[in-house]
C-alpha cells in the first residue's frame, strides 16, 4: 500500500516570527561575505593549493555562516521548501560560480576539447562517420547529442563560441541535477528535513569535477531523471506492502514511451552512461515495486540501434581493449601514468577528496545499518548505489572508472549518509508522529534551551560540526589542483597566435596536452605530446632535446608547418602529478631556443613556441 501523507503541521506560538528570520539573516550575510571574497581573490596568486591558497578568510567565513544558516533551517520537523532551495543555490554558487567569477579564462583542457568538437560541428556542418581525417577525434562525432545541442545553443544565442558560457556550466548542471535529486528523495521520504540535507550532502560531495563543460554531465542528469521517473511510477503504482503495481501493460508501455526522448538523449551523448542505467534499470528489476522490464528494453534496442550503425567503426577498435580489462578489477583501479599526485599541495589535496569521499561513504553505511525502517523502505536506492561497483570489473575507463563509480553512487549514498546527521525520527516520519515529536524538535529549531543537553549535542552541534566539516572539505577536493586547471589570458592568447597562424596540416608539438586551444582546429591541425609516448622515448628528448623533437617533426608535409609549444599550463600539469618536473621541461626549452633547427616565433609570460625550420631533414 502507498505510504499515507503526513498530516499538515502547525507551528507553536512565537516559532512563526522567530525562524525565517534567523534563516534568512546567515543567508544574507553569507552572500555578502563570498561577494566581498570574490572581488578579493587574485588568480595571479594561485600555487600548490589551487584556489585554497589564494582564497581570502572571508570566504571561509562565508561558507561556515551558510552551513550554519542550512542546518538552523533544516532541524525541525517543520522544514519548508524555500529557505533550504535557497540556501543550496548560493551554496552552488559559492561551490560553482567561484571560479567563473574570479577566472577569466575556462577552466579544465578537456572543457576546451569539447569546445573544439562543438567548433567542429559549426565548421563542418555534419558528422564524421570514420576515423580517416579525424584520428581518434572521430569518437567524439559517434556520440554527438551533448555536441550538437551545444552547437545549437551557440546558434541560437549568437555567440562567438562555447567558451563564452562554459565556465559557468559547472553551476548550471549542478543546478540541473537538483529536480531529479528531490524526485528520487522524495520517492522514499516526506521529510524535507531529510530530503534538503541529502541534496546538501550532495553538493559537498560531488567534487569528482564531472560537473564540467561536458557529456558527462548532461548525461548524468538525465540519467538521474530516468531513475527518478522509474522510481515514481513504482511508487505511485504500489498497492501493497508485498509490492505489485497497479499499472497494465498499456501503462507501462505509455510509460516507457514517454523515457524514449530521455534515453536517446544519453545513448547519443556518453559512452559509460548508458551501461550505468542499464545495470540500474536490470536491479530495479530485480525488486517487486519495479518490477517493469518497459524501460529496460526500450534502453537496449536505443542502445543496440545506434551502437551497431554510428558508433559501430569506434566499437570494432575499442571492444578487443574492453574485452582484455574485463576482470581486472586491480588494473580498472589504477589510475594512470602521470596521475601520481607530487608535491606537499597535491599530495594534501587528494587525501582531503579521499577523506571527504570516506566519511560520506562511511556515514552512508551507518545509515544503513542504524536506520532500518529507512533500509526497508528505500530498498530500491540501496541497490541502485551498489550497482556501479560491478563497473570496477568491466573496464578502467580510460583510468577514471573509479571516479566515474563514485559519481554514480553518490545520491544514494548521500541519502542514507544525510539520516545519520538526523534525529531518527527525521527518517520516517509517518502519519500522527509528527505531532508527537512536534514540542521537542520545534524547540530545537526556535533555539530553545529546554532540550537536554545532551540531546541538543547529538542532534543539533555534533551533526552540524559534520555537516560544516564535509562543507569546508569540498574546497580543496574541488579547487585544490586549480593551478593546473586554470590558464591565464596570455596562455589561451599565445596558443590561439600559434593555431590561427598554422597552414592546413601542421603540427603542434607539446609536453602534455594540458593547455588551452588544444584540439582547436583538429581537423586541420594535427597534435603530439612527448609525455605519452613510452618512457623510453621521453628519456631520449630529456636527453637531446632538439635534435630528437627535430626528427620527431620533421614528417610534416608543406604546406604545413611544425610548432614546439610549451606552457605553463603543461609545467603545472608535469609537475603536479609526478611526470617531469619543471626544470627538466626548461632544459628542453632551452635546447630547443639554442638550435639552428628552430625558430622562435612567439612568446609571453605564459610561454614560449618555436617553429622547425625548412632545412631538417626528413623523418628516419
Amino acid at each position: 500500500m502507498a505510504e499515507p501523507s503526513d498530516p499538515p503541521l502547525s507551528r507553536p506560538a512565537g516559532v512563526r516570527r522567530r525562524v525565517p528570520w534567523g534563516a534568512a539573516a546567515p543567508l544574507a550575510g553569507a552572500l555578502g561575505l563570498w561577494v566581498y571574497a570574490v572581488v578579493r581573490t587574485d588568480p595571479a596568486e594561485l600555487g600548490d593549493f589551487g584556489l585554497v591558497g589564494a582564497l581570502p578568510i572571508a570566504f571561509w567565513a562565508a561558507l561556515a555562516l551558510l552551513s550554519a544558516g542550512f542546518w538552523y533551517c533544516v532541524r525541525g520537523p517543520r522544514c519548508g521548501n524555500a529557505r533550504p532551495l535557497a540556501y543550496t543555490v548560493v551554496l552552488l554558487l559559492m561551490e560553482r560560480a567561484t571560479q567563473a567569477l574570479v577566472y577569466p579564462t575556462g577552466l579544465y583542457a578537456w572543457a576546451w576539447k569539447h569546445d573544439a568538437v562543438v567548433d567542429h560541428l559549426l565548421t563542418a556542418g555534419r558528422l564524421e562517420t570514420t576515423a580517416e581525417r579525424l584520428g581518434d577525434m572521430a569518437v567524439y562525432d559517434q556520440w554527438p547529442g551533448f555536441f550538437a545541442a551545444q552547437a545549437a545553443l551557440v546558434r541560437l544565442t549568437g555567440v562567438e563560441s562555447a567558451a563564452a558560457y562554459m565556465a559557468w556550466w559547472p553551476f548550471l548542471s549542478s543546478l540541473l541535477l537538483l529536480a531529479p535529486l528531490l524526485l528520487v528523495y522524495r520517492t522514499f521520504t516526506r521529510d524535507n528535513r531529510l530530503v534538503w540535507t541529502a541534496v546538501w550532502l550532495f553538493c559537498v560531495a560531488n567534487w569528482v569535477g564531472q560537473d564540467y563543460f561536458s557529456p558527462q554531465s548532461l548525461a548524468f542528469a538525465l540519467d538521474l531523471g530516468v531513475i527518478a521517473v522509474v522510481l515514481r511510477r513504482g511508487a505511485r503504482g504500489a498497492e501493497g506492502p508485498e509490492g505489485g503495481t497497479r499499472t497494465g501493460g498499456r501503462g507501462r508501455v505509455l510509460g516507457a514511451v514517454l523515457l524514449v526522448p530521455l534515453i536517446a538523449a544519453i545513448v547519443m551523448s556518453h559512452q559509460l552512461t548508458p551501461v550505468m542505467l542499464g545495470a540500474g534499470l536490470a536491479a530495479l528489476c530485480l525488486t517487486r515495486r519495479h518490477r517493469d522490464p518497459a524501460p529496460l528494453i526500450t534502453l537496449v534496442l536505443i542502445f543496440l540501434a545506434w551502437n551497431l550503425t554510428v558508433s559501430l567503426p569506434f566499437l570494432r577498435e575499442a571492444v578487443p581493449d574492453m574485452v582484455r580489462s574485463f576482470g581486472d578489477v586491480r588494473g580498472n583501479l589504477e589510475t594512470g601514468y602521470g596521475s601520481t599526485p607530487t608535491g606537499t599541495g597535491p599530495v594534501v589535496v587528494s587525501w582531503v577528496a579521499r577523506l571527504l569521499s570516506g566519511a560520506v561513504l562511511l556515514l552512508m553505511a551507518l545509515g544503513v545499518m542504524r536506520r532500518k525502517p529507512l533500509r526497508n523502505r528505500a530498498r530500491p536506492l540501496l541497490l541502485l548505489t551498489a550497482v556501479p561497483l560491478l563497473m570496477l570489473v568491466a573496464n578502467d575507463y580510460g583510468s577514471e572508472m573509479i571516479f566515474r563509480v563514485l559519481l554514480f553512487m553518490l545520491p544514494g549514498a548521500c541519502f542514507f549518509a544525510a539520516a545519520v546527521l538526523l534525529p531518527a525520527g527525521a527518517v520516517l516520519l509517518p502519519a500522527g508522529a509528527a505531532d508527537r515529536a512536534e514540542g521537542s524538535q520545534e524547540e530545537e529549531v526556535a533555539g530553545g534551551s529546554d532540550a537536554p543537553a545532551a540531546g541538543r549535542l547529538r542532534h543539533g552541534l555534533l551533526p552540524g560540526a559534520v555537516l560544516l566539516a564535509l562543507t569546508a572539505a569540498f574546497v580543496p577536493a574541488y579547487a585544490g589542483k586549480d593551478r593546473l586547471s586554470y590558464f591565464p589570458p596570455e596562455e589561451v592568447a599565445l596558443v590561439r597566435q600559434v593555431i590561427d597562424g598554422a597552414p592546413s596540416g601542421s603540427l603542434v608539438v607539446a609536453a602534455h596536452r594540458n593547455y588551452p586551444l588544444a584540439y582547436a582546429s583538429y581537423w586541420q591541425v594535427g597534435h603530439y605530446w612527448f609525455l605519452e609516448d613510452a618512457k623510453s622515448h621521453v628519456e631520449e628528448i630529456i636527453d637531446d632535446p632538439a635534435p630528437v623533437l627535430a626528427r620527431d617533426m620533421a614528417g610534416v608535409a608543406p604546406p604545413g608547418k611544425a610548432y614546439f609549444l610549451l606552457t605553463r599550463g603543461q609545467i603545472a600539469n608535469s609537475e603536479m602529478n609526478g611526470m617531469l618536473g619543471a626544470a627538466e621541461l626548461r632544459h628542453i626549452e632551452r635546447s630547443v631556443a639554442a638550435s639552428p633547427l628552430f625558430e622562435r616565433v612567439g612568446g609571453n609570460s605564459a610561454g614560449v613556441v618555436y617553429e622547425l625550420k625548412r632545412t631538417t631533414g626528413r623523418t628516419p
